[in-house]
This record gives C-alpha cells, structure tokens and sequence, in this order.
C-alpha cells in the first residue's frame, strides 16, 4: 500500500502548492526568541503579539514577503556603550516569521510597554456561482 502525499490527492486539484506550505511553515520553527502570542479579536481578525522588551520602533520592521509575515529586530546598542553586571533581558537581533493564508492582510502595527502588536485582516471572498456551458461534439 503506498501513502499518497498530502497535495497529490485526487481531490485536491490545483493544490500541489499546499505541501510545499506545509514544508516551509514546518522550517519557520525558531529558538523561541522573542516568545509572542496570536489570538483572534475578531471573526477574520487576529493579533500578533511579540515580546520585545528593549528594543524600540526605530529597532523593529515588518515586512510581508511572498505570504510571510517577517517580523525583525535589531538593536542599536554598540557593544562597550553599557557596562553590565548582570543582563537578563535578552535584547539580540531576531528574524520571527509567520505563513499568512490567501487573502490575510496586514491591517497595522503598534508598540506598547515592550509588546509589539501586528493587526491582520482576512478578507472573505464573496461566494461566486458559474454556470459552465457544455460544448456538443461536432459529429
């Protein structure tokens, strides 16, 4: 018995893109840093919200590349400029990344009390009926 791969089902047509989704969500796993939260605010609304204590707007950017949300930090402390004796907050660059589904949008991004918000928008379609028209042979 052979096990059919996830988008080659023959239920599925036009799908082959899914298991390649799959893969790629699946390597997006990173060390946990900075650890964040989703929820949903709404029926098509959601919320991503990252930890980001020490590091301010000027640090951070949002971009959305190819139906991924990449979220980066960077911070502009020059190594020397603070003499610590003790650093808990973990304040080094990260790259955090997030597959959007078709349709999801950006809707807007805040920063408040070391807590970066990204605001995402899914839009549903409209439902849309078409009649095919069935061609006769030519006999």
């Amino acid at each position: 018995m052979s096990k059919l791969a996830l988008g080659s089902h023959p239920f599925l047509l036009g799908f082959e893109q899914l298991e390649r989704l799959v893969e790629r969500t699946a390597k997006t796993d990173q060390n946990g840093y900075p650890p964040y939260n989703i929820e949903q605010t709404g029926e098509t609304a959601y919320r991503v919200t990252l930890a980001v204590a020490g590091f301010g707007a000027d640090d951070l950017s949002i971009t959305v590349e190819d139906n991924q949300l990449v979220i980066r930090g960077r911070t502009s402390d020059e190594p020397g400029q603070r003499a610590y004796l003790h650093r808990g907050i973990a304040a080094r660059q990260f790259q955090r990344t997030f597959v959007l589904a078709d349709g999801v949008e950006v809707s807007g991004a805040s920063i408040e009390h070391g807590l970066l918000h990204v605001d995402l928008m899914r839009s549903v379609p409209e439902p849309v009926v078409r009649n095919i028209k069935i061609r006769k042979s030519q006999e």
